[in-house]
């Protein structure tokens, strides 16, 4: 993943089925000073069983590439615990 003009960053990604925006770790941003970008309209976010995980008020804009695929992509800021990224719905198809 290549974040604006900075070097390129190696992470652990998840594909989820049912997640409906990108995410990345709101940790992983603080500990690699990635500039952030307020967002438009916030929007909340829930785990999988249903609790509330927080709202994202801030994304970053990135270019992800995987298996040659590069894509410019906004990726929210939340809490992923241990994962780097989430990845939406629509990767499954790539």
């Amino acid at each position: 993943m290549k974040i604006s003009n900075r070097k390129k960053l190696w992470l652990k990604a998840l594909i989820n089925s049912e997640y409906t925006h990108t995410g990345i770790n709101k940790q992983l941003v603080k500990e690699e000073w990635i500039k952030t970008k307020p967002i438009d309209r916030l929007f909340k976010v829930f785990n999988t069983n249903g609790t509330k995980n927080g709202e994202v008020t801030t994304f970053v804009p990135l270019e992800l590439e995987i298996n040659k695929h590069i894509e410019k992509i906004n990726a929210a800021v939340t809490d992923l615990n241990s994962m780097d990224m989430f990845l939406e719905y629509d990767w499954l198809v790539r």
